[in-house]
């Protein structure tokens, strides 16, 4: 995740980035996963995120895989220039 100071930079390049490819129909777009279940957490991580997800459980790669199929996809062709936040409503 992206400290606070590095954000707005970001945002900005990524606003930028896609106005100049809008015209070729290239489309940018930013997702953020959250805390994604990969491998790498141990049960006690599990068990310290789990209640700060409201949707029951922790984000598996599956779940951010369907959205950026998705954004891949000619059914994204007008989504640009977003952050996308595919948490499970982590907070």
């Amino acid at each position: 995740m992206l400290t606070l100071p590095l954000r707005e930079p970001y945002r900005r390049f990524k606003r930028s980035l896609s106005a100049e490819l809008a015209p070729l129909k290239i489309t940018v777009n930013a997702v953020d996963p959250g805390p994604t279940d990969s491998g790498w957490m141990t049960e006690d991580i599990k068990h310290f995120l789990l209640p700060r997800f409201p949707m029951g459980r922790i984000g598996q790669p599956e779940d951010v895989a369907r959205l950026i199929a998705f954004l891949a996809s000619d059914d994204a062709e007008w989504v640009t220039g977003q952050i996308i936040h595919s948490d499970g409503g982590f907070w």
